[in-house]
């Protein structure tokens, strides 16, 4: 069974019990109205006649003949009452005319005034038995009864209009539940066919989303997240496979081309060291790419799990100074610590290591010899910040978010003399979003580049 028909099963079935309870009590209200009406009208009737009963010594009869001229007494029609006098002995005193040659039937098991259903002639009646009293003494009983014929007509035939319509209503409803059904799993249908369209290399394809907004639009609108994610994801691996085969074919193909070199002709011991020295010296800067790659494709994929504790602002600056002290030495760089506050974060040391590490290296990489960096830490706004600003050349205005791309490196060509590969301020980047601390770059009025972590 298809999604539409199953729809439009559980509507039918629900929808048909519905509407079976509701003609059951529509037959239910019909019928109690019209054995109710009937009760009351012979109900009425008995005692208007009961008052027109005169008791003798050991005799019962009507009082006035009128009684017995009137229509509804006389003949069998469209309402005909019929009145009868038993004494107590159930013998028959006196009838109204148009009973003729039947009587009704004393009923002694039921209770007096109590509306029942009886046979005249195998004809259905409905009938009630009063007492006739004089004093506390029972003398007899008037028997009033009417034909039930309409009334039995009238309810078997709003029975079978009931069951009539009842199976018609519910090929209706399926119908239209059907159709229903197909308009409204369109869009899913839609979504079905969009979905089975995109393939790795074409996931630029959306779903359109429908026009109102209900659980469909909702659920269009997380298939195209879905599938922004998973384009992002594919661009990032695509990215990261164009970048890692570039950055590692070009140290390769230089420690390739210099061992060709090598093998050549014999050489002296020291022209060997020098290259074997040389290829090593590539072999590590390929090693420590291949370990940053390694970092960032771990910040894409990994749930990372922070372990956050109270940390002396200081002492995290030292540690990472302390890592670059013998570059610092040969470049005479003069560092400066301002930490007025005594400041304190309360975040994972590990990464928060990984961020100062990049920036100060990057702050002692590119600061001329003999220079100063300033590293502080400040309170604002309710938040600490620690801030490293350097005096080197500071980056091109417009390549200030760029630098946080994998190997982009601004302005590259005049800094071919400082070794890197691009990669550091994207670890700072993806670190900075983990630990949900943000990371400021602004170039100062005094040449040069200050950084601001915000905790």
């Amino acid at each position: 069974m298809t999604f539409k028909d199953r729809i439009a099963s559980y509507y039918l079935i629900t929808a048909s019990s519905i509407i079976a309870v509701v003609f059951f009590v529509i037959y239910l209200i019909v019928s109690t109205t019209v054995y109710s009406n009937l009760d009351a009208a012979l109900t009425y009737e008995a005692q208007k006649h009961l008052k027109d009963v005169i008791t003798g010594q050991d005799t019962l009869y009507f009082n006035s003949k009128a009684i017995m001229a009137e229509r509804e007494h006389k003949e069998a029609e469209v309402l005909p009452f019929f009145l009868q006098i038993v004494d107590k002995n159930n013998r028959l005193m006196q009838k109204s005319s148009n009973l003729k040659g039947q009587k009704l039937s004393f009923r002694p098991e039921v209770s007096d005034s109590e509306c029942f259903n009886a046979e005249l002639s195998d004809k259905a009646i409905r009938q009630i038995q009063i007492s006739i009293r004089e004093g506390a003494q029972v003398k007899g009983y008037l028997l009033t009864a009417v034909s039930l014929e309409g009334t039995i007509l009238v309810v078997k035939n709003l029975q079978t209009v009931l069951f009539v319509l009842f199976p018609l209503v519910l090929g209706l409803l399926f119908f239209v539940a059907r159709y229903l059904a197909d308009k409204n799993i369109r869009p899913i249908v839609n979504i079905i066919e969009t979905t089975n369209r995109i393939t790795k290399q074409n996931l630029s394809e959306r779903v359109k989303s429908p026009k109102a907004r209900d659980e469909l639009y909702t659920l269009s609108q997380a298939i195209n997240e879905l599938l922004d994610r998973m384009q992002n994801a594919f661009e990032r691996e695509k990215q990261f496979t164009n970048d890692a085969s570039h950055e590692l074919r070009t140290p390769l193909s230089v420690i390739k081309g210099t061992l060709e070199v090598l093998v050549r002709k014999p050489r002296r011991e020291e022209e060997y060291k020098e290259k074997i020295n040389y290829c090593i010296s590539e072999i590590d800067n390929m090693s420590e790419r291949v370990d940053q790659l390694l970092l960032l494709a771990r910040f894409d994929k990994a749930n990372i799990q922070l372990r956050k504790e109270p940390l002396p602002a200081l002492s995290l600056i030292d540690n990472a100074i302390h890592r670059h002290r013998k570059l610092i030495q040969e470049k005479n760089i003069h560092i400066e610590i301002k930490d007025e506050i005594d400041a304190e974060v309360v975040t994972d040391p590990y990464y928060v290591d990984m961020i100062l590490e990049n920036i100060i290296s990057n702050a002692v990489k590119y600061s001329p010899p003999g220079n100063t960096i300033e590293i502080r830490t400040l309170r604002e706004k309710g938040k600490t910040s620690i801030e490293v600003k350097d005096y080197g050349d500071g980056i091109k205005e417009e390549d200030l978010q760029a630098v946080f791309h994998p190997f982009f490196r601004s302005d590259s060509l005049n800094h071919k003399h400082i070794n890197g590969s691009g990669l550091g301020l994207s670890i700072v980047k993806k670190a900075s979003e983990v630990l949900c601390v943000d990371i400021k770059l602004k170039n100062h009025s005094d040449k040069g580049l200050k950084v601001q972590i915000v905790f």
